[in-house]
């Protein structure tokens, strides 16, 4: 049998969720919303949410999205609202959420709309508006003059309000970009509380800004990309930052191929040996989810327990890709990590080396692996 896989550690989740949580301004521990948009960010709304149960909320981007995890929540026996980032796309969405007691991210006229005509009951977390200030993402959101009009007419109507905005550049050290949109947001921020509400809450960190801006977290973070065990940087890696990868891609020699000096491997004849060569051939390709511009990138080959990293050699094809194994004591059924697990190359370096970010590697993988966990 095929045995390309994709195991789910359910215990790196919970790991990394403590991580974040133990990250947090401990003079006021801000809640935590776990983003599990994208089915989880590839890793499976039903094999990730029990290592997230600690998590306050959860985030997703749409409706079918919420609906999926509120169904995994009711199996799990997981009480916790769920909270739409992009909230609504029409009339009827809204009406689904008041019935579902769903949090939604109000950031444009028609959604504010929905609100007011159709309002949320007192008992209802959809009572909860989450209320976005564009700050100089530029994407979504309310430009100050209509976040304070929208605010007024929300809390007026007796709406909970959570000011929330999004980093364009969290990511980045000492940006001014960032530094212009906290400043922006704190400014509105304490607009609000002194003209509309002392008890509007306040959400603007990510990953990246949890992690960054210490002094930002207010009353809600929402954090993703962490959370399974990736880097939100590009300059400091999930080790140091002391994230477990959730996710450890894996697969195994299928073949071994003897090849003289001077030959090609692949589609296109993009490789060539320079010595005689043992080519591993692997059950894995970017019909499975691994990128197929790969370059200059290794596998993980468990020998043992232990890891030896072996080049890809040669086109990533649709279910195979190569590597060089010829300094290599292994042959046919020899387990090779892909990514994850000890040792063994990290997501954030295959997609460095596939010229992409952790988030897209993790969202590609397709159906076909096959899906475990590990509790």
């Amino acid at each position: 049998m095929r045995n390309t896989t994709l195991t789910i550690n359910q215990n790196a989740l919970a790991h990394n969720l403590s991580t974040i949580k133990n990250s947090l301004n401990a003079n006021h521990p801000a809640k935590v919303m776990a983003m599990v948009k994208a089915n989880a960010y590839g890793h499976g709304i039903a094999y990730a949410l029990a290592g997230l149960k600690d998590a306050d909320a959860f985030g997703v981007a749409c409706m079918s999205e919420a609906l999926e995890v509120k169904k995994v929540c009711d199996i799990l026996g997981i009480r916790r609202p769920i909270v739409l980032i992009e909230g609504v796309f029409d009339e009827n969405e809204w009406l689904i959420a008041l019935e579902q007691g769903f949090g939604c991210v109000i950031h444009s006229q028609a959604q504010l709309d929905f609100a007011i005509k159709y309002p949320a009951c007192n008992n209802s977390f959809t009572r909860t508006i989450w209320l976005k200030y564009n700050t100089g993402m530029n994407r979504l959101g309310f430009d100050k003059d209509e976040t304070i009009k929208a605010a007024n007419t929300l809390y007026n109507m007796g709406y909970k309000l959570i000011l929330t905005s999004h980093f364009a550049c969290a990511d980045e050290t000492d940006s001014p970009i960032t530094a212009k949109q906290i400043a922006r947001f704190n400014v509105l921020l304490e607009q609000l509380r002194s003209s509309v509400g002392s008890d509007i809450q306040a959400s603007l960190c990510n990953s990246a800004g949890i992690l960054n801006h210490p002094n930002e977290h207010h009353d809600w973070v929402r954090t993703g990309i962490a959370l399974y065990g990736a880097s939100p940087f590009s300059h400091i890696t999930h080790r140091t930052l002391e994230l477990k990868p959730a996710m450890i891609f894996s697969s195994h020699i299928m073949a071994v191929q003897s090849v003289d000096t001077g030959e090609s491997v692949s589609y296109g004849a993009l490789w060539q040996t320079n010595k005689p060569s043992r080519i591993g051939i692997v059950s894995c390709g970017y019909g499975d989810g691994y990128p197929r511009v790969i370059k200059n990138a290794s596998v993980g080959v468990s020998i043992d327990g232990k890891i030896t990293l072996a080049p890809i050699v040669g086109r990533i094809t649709m279910d195979i890709m190569m590597i060089d194994i010829t300094e290599i004591a292994c042959d046919v059924g020899t387990p090779v990590i892909l990514w994850g697990g000890d040792d063994a190359p990290s997501i954030d370096e295959v997609a460095a080396n596939a010229g992409t970010i952790g988030y897209e590697i993790m969202c590609r993988t397709t159906t076909r692996p096959i899906r475990k966990v590990v509790i």
